[in-house]
């Protein structure tokens, strides 16, 4: 099976010829699998070099001129180094525009810390007005740029090594409800989702699968709480970055909310996805553990409670 960063090049280079107003603009990262396009397209394929300032910056001035620019290349460059220019040449210019970044939290361990970035999607939600896909899985992937590229607003898509066993109908913004219990819902995120069904195979919980995060779908999380209103949200990123969401959703009732994803301490040793993964608590054995204990203690305080 491709990956999704196999697939991002694939799905580009067929919107950069079927659609005139798409632009792409890099920054060396996957320059050589655009190579072709850009032959194809010498005006609308642009590799700025390993500046991602103006990566953003020249997609800012792209997206002005009424065109639809994807702009390119690791997380950890794409959304924390040109902060600034994320926030004023798309948000203060009130411009769209297509980030899609690659190497997620943890994908390249022997890149080192600079090549990772569990705090991208917390970082974006200091901004207003962004969309966040998190697909699962190649064909969750190619479906959700098509989605961002078709539209004319602001979408970071955050692809990743990680992936899911089999593609979900996504549809760029609800969460797909696949199991249904009387436990707390647990809201497994884009490639999160296969360890979330291993962990929680048995157990009397409902399992939502969230591709779109942002805007979060708050009325699947408050019907699939019901009336215990306990929520786990396991997120490929920073632990508790949907946490603030959740609680929003169910402000007016009485709720839990555990928030499972890339802890804030650094891991200084490389070792692999896999190994990223159960230092996290991430893997299905530390999961099952984790969520088992919760809903333990929510169903202990009930019985009290009656």
């Amino acid at each position: 099976m491709d990956t999704m960063r196999d697939r991002f090049i694939a799905t580009t280079s067929r919107l950069l010829d079927e659609e005139p107003r798409t632009a792409l603009v890099l920054a060396e990262i996957s320059a050589a699998g655009f190579e072709q396009a850009q032959r194809r397209h010498p005006d609308r394929v642009i590799n700025v070099g390993i500046r991602e300032q103006l990566l953003i910056g020249a997609g800012g001035g792209i997206a002005l001129s009424g065109m639809r620019p994807i702009m390119h290349t690791f997380a950890s460059f794409l959304v924390e180094r040109p902060f600034e220019q994320v926030k004023l040449d798309f948000g203060h210019q009130n411009t769209g525009g297509v980030l899609v970044s690659a190497g997620a939290s943890y994908d390249w361990p022997a890149g080192g810390f600079t090549h990772m970035s569990p705090g991208d999607v917390a970082l974006l939600d200091t901004l207003d007005g962004w969309t966040v896909h998190v697909p699962g899985h190649p064909d969750e992937a190619e479906a959700l740029l098509r989605h961002a590229v078709a539209g004319d607003d602001r979408v970071y898509v955050r692809l990743s090594q990680q992936s899911n066993s089999e593609a979900r109908p996504v549809t760029g913004d609800r969460f797909l409800t696949l199991r249904e219990g009387r436990g707390p819902a647990v809201v497994a995120v884009g490639p999160m989702l296969d360890n979330v069904l291993a962990a929680t195979e048995g157990l009397d919980v409902s399992v939502l699968y969230a591709t779109t995060v942002r805007p979060f779908d708050r009325e699947a999380v408050r019907a699939a709480a019901g009336g215990r209103g306990d929520v786990v949200i396991v997120e490929p990123y920073l632990e508790g970055t949907s946490t603030t969401a959740a609680n929003d959703a169910l402000s007016d009732v009485p709720h839990r909310v555990l928030g499972l994803g890339v802890a804030r301490r650094e891991l200084r040793r490389y070792g692999t996805i896999d190994e990223h993964l159960a230092a996290h608590g991430l893997d299905p054995v530390s999961l099952r553990a984790r969520i088992s204990a919760f809903a333990e203690q929510g169903a202990r305080g009930a019985h009290r409670r009656s």
